[in-house]
This record gives C-alpha cells, structure tokens and sequence, in this order.
C-alpha cells in the first residue's frame, strides 16, 4: 500500500465537495463540468488473485482527521438514533442515513456514510442497546465517498463480513473512483468478502435481505428489499433505495459507457417493486425529519407509505430525462 499522504491526498475543494454532495441529496439539475472516464474494474484471471488489503488504524485515522473531508463532518451532522419500523433502526446523521437490521443471529448494517463517521454510528448503535460487534453483515449502497467513507473503520471494529456488489467491490477496495465529482477524493479502502449479485439473498435469524441492483448512480449501486411487521401485526416490505440522482454527473457524454441505458433500467425495474416503507440514503429523498417527527408525536406508522417509492421514482426519472435533453443540447451546441 502506498503511503498515508499519497493514499489519501485530496485534490478538490471543500466547497466543491459539499456542492457535490448537495447534488445527490437534492438531485439538483447542475452544469457538470468533469470529462467521461474509463471505469477502472480490475478482474483477477479466472475469478484468481489477491485481494486489496484493510486500511489500517493509521490511515483511517489520517482520513477522519483530513481538513478537507472535515467538510464532510458539517455535511451530516449527528442524529438520535430510532426504529423505523419492526426491526429496523435509523443510525446514521441528520442529512445522511445508515441503517441496522438486528436479528437474534447477529445484524445487518448498511453504509458507513463518511470517515468521520463510524464514532456516531457505534454510539448510534449502542444507544439502542446493540453491539456493533454483533454486525454480522456490512453493506454498500453504493461506492461513493459519502456511503462509503466510513466503511473501513466500521469493518475495522466490527469484524463483520464486507457484502459488495460486482461492480462497486473493486471501487471499495481500491478506495477510489474514477469518474464524476467523486474523483480525486480517496476513502480508506475496504476489503469486500463476498460479491451480492441481483437477486441474491443473505438471512440472519428470521430475516432475509434481497439485493436488487440497480445501476446508473454508481455501476453497482445496490438497494436491498426486506419482509417486516408493524406493532399490529400486519405486514410491510420496506425498500433501501440506493439512489437514482445523478449527483453532479454527465450523461452526455457518460460518465461511463452504459450510464444512460442503466439508468433507463433502474427507473423500469422500480416502477415493478410494491413496497411501502421507503427509505433512501440522503434524508431529503424520503422526507426523514417529518417522519420522524411524527413518529416521536407518536404516529407509528410514519414510514409507511404505499406511494412514496413510485412518487419518489417517477420525480427523478423526471428529472433525469431533464438533465439528459440539456446536456445533450449542450454537447451539440459545444461540438459546433
């Protein structure tokens, strides 16, 4: 592994970043400027080779105290953890979420939002009376420094296995992309142990996790479907939507070769998904704050919503055909 300083240089501003991670809490419709890259996705000769190694404590350390990603500590501010619903609870910040699905047999936790993360989010997890070291599986909704920064520390501590899909897994162990706003802002790489393809199930105790992913945010962006109950007894499917916003990315011309049509299939292969506790990794997406504040008034079902995944859905697929036309216009008018 390369040098602390080499690995982790930042080589873009702090306004910049948070302008960026503005984009995709917001799925604001900005004039991207960055060029179209190759994505970088080695693949070891038959299924073969090592894997990257664990960011050590010095270089999350050496992360977390980075004064540029600090701009990232003020991005999403803390937050009370609480249980949305049945066995699920909210554990991360105020602006970006993080989630732990707790069974009898260990639990599930999904994303590890920035490397200044991981405190609040044991802190989180301990406040609700759990352990992070009985995290059993560790997931990624998608490869991008905001999901994904905290992830090593969280392994680091847990010891629990790194689930990735196909197409983000060599982004996490490489602890870089490189293409979109995200390029040039390394996170401390984290080795994955097990590839999730669509479809694919993981089960602890009573409770299975479907993976559906769902490209075009990131090449592997992956949200996961699961069964639960309400304090009535009645059944509910909630749905972790990875994220369907473009995030200050160009689709014309593609950020990577493939972007649009994925995106094109990701918003079909939602309108096809019946749940009703819709939950997304950017608060603003799923209306957190009101929710939330009506479950502490009391409303226990503050997170079920049959319509807000296909109101959620239709709205940035909306959006997107809009960035894709003025970009599209853009690039013509450019090559004249």
């Amino acid at each position: 592994m390369r040098k602390t300083e080499d690995a982790y240089m930042i080589r873009i501003s702090s306004l910049a970043l948070t302008l960026m991670l503005a984009a995709c809490a917001q799925q604001a419709s900005v004039s991207e400027t960055a060029e179209t890259a190759e994505i970088l996705i080695p693949v070891p000769e038959d299924g073969e080779g090592a894997l990257a190694p664990l960011a050590t404590t010095e270089e999350i350390e050496f992360a977390i105290q980075s004064p540029v990603l600090d701009a990232l500590r003020v991005f999403s501010p803390p937050h009370a953890p609480f249980t949305v619903i049945d066995n699920i609870h909210h554990v991360g910040g105020a602006s970006v979420s993080a989630y732990l699905i707790t069974t009898d047999e260990g639990h599930f936790l999904i994303d590890g939002i920035v490397p200044q993360s991981p405190p609040m989010i044991v802190e989180n997890i301990e406040a609700l009376g759990f352990d992070i070291s009985d995290v059993r599986y560790l997931l990624n909704s998608h490869a991008h420094i905001d999901h994904a920064g905290g992830l090593a520390a969280l392994k680091q501590a847990s010891g629990a296995e790194m689930v990735a899909s196909e197409r983000d897994a060599p982004i996490l162990e490489a602890g870089a992309i490189s293409f979109g706003p995200s390029a040039g802002m390394p996170f401390p790489p984290v080795r994955v142990d097990q590839i999730i393809y669509d479809g694919d199930q993981l089960t602890l105790g009573d409770t299975t996790l479907t993976a559906v992913i769902m490209p075009g945010h990131s090449p592997g962006c992956t949200s996961w479907l699961v069964d639960v109950t309400d304090e009535d007894g009645n059944p509910h499917q909630a749905f972790f939507h990875c994220s369907t916003s473009l995030g200050g990315q160009r689709v014309a011309p593609e950020s990577y070769p493939g972007m649009v049509d994925d995106y094109r299939a990701t918003f079909e292969r939602v309108r096809g998904i019946d749940a009703d506790v819709f939950l997304a990794f950017h608060s603003s997406m799923f209306g957190m704050l009101d929710r939330y504040e009506r479950l502490m008034g009391g409303d226990d079902l503050a997170f079920v919503d049959a319509g807000a995944l296909q109101r959620f859905n239709d709205a940035s697929e909306a959006q997107f055909n809009t960035a894709l036309s003025r970009q599209q216009s853009e690039l013509e008018t450019s090559s004249r």
